[in-house]
């Protein structure tokens, strides 16, 4: 469970357009947006390694500190990356209240693939189907994680999303019914039992193909 913060600071900035964007970035600073709550949207620049380390750390809320001010508290909204280099471009920060429950995606972790009987003994696969769902709760409680152990799971076992148990305090939003795991049959074997059924097919097609060749199966050949 999340408990701790994380401190940031940044410095206000006047928007300026992408070409002053850029700048930023070659200087090693990530431009974003902080918004929510009862403020009007404030930009903002961020050294780009804090602001790494911050979105690494453990707990869900940021404590950021605007121009040296009085930290304030938010949570990551959304964070656009580089898609060759993967670095943060730009991330926007959403204003929190401490004591009123939030909605926040986070990733749900299947535990014991390979202890289960349908992977170890059957080689059977496990299809990990929904990998991040949304929970409600308060900043400070809502969890790194969400986990569901799958080391009893034998071939054509489903999983749905009501069997995973949240944290006391975290409720999930999402459709209980919603399938988040299969363990399905090897596919190996369904290959070989697709190749066998064709083959039967073929077999079963070859009485008319050679009465055809013996000019037997139409009414063409001459005398």
């Amino acid at each position: 469970m999340a408990s701790t913060t994380t401190q940031l600071e940044v410095a206000t900035r006047t928007p300026e357009g992408s070409r002053a964007a850029r700048r930023l970035r070659r200087s090693g600073r990530v431009p974003g947006v902080i918004y929510g709550g009862d403020g009007e949207p404030l930009s903002f620049d961020v050294d780009e390694r804090e602001l790494r380390h911050a979105l690494a750390a453990s707990g869900a809320v940021i404590d950021v500190s605007i121009d040296g001010a009085r930290a304030l508290p938010v949570v990551l909204k959304d964070a656009q990356r580089h898609p060759v280099r993967g670095q943060t471009v730009h991330v926007d920060l959403l204003r929190v209240r401490l004591d009123r429950a939030i909605q926040a995606v986070v990733p749900l972790e299947l535990l014991g693939a390979d202890d289960a009987p349908g992977v170890k003994l059957g080689g059977g696969i496990l299809e990990h189907i929904v990998r991040e769902v949304t929970i409600e709760a308060l900043p400070n409680n809502i969890p790194e994680s969400l986990s569901y152990d799958v080391s009893e799971l034998e071939i054509g076992d489903t999983v749905t999303l009501d069997a995973v148990a949240a944290p006391d305090g975290v409720t999930i939003v999402d459709d209980p019914e919603e399938t988040i795991a299969i363990l399905s049959a090897p596919r190996l074997q369904s290959e070989e039992t697709e190749e066998i059924e064709s083959e039967t097919e073929r077999v079963g097609d070859a009485p008319a193909a050679s009465a055809d060749a013996d000019g037997e199966g139409d009414g063409d050949s001459e005398e």
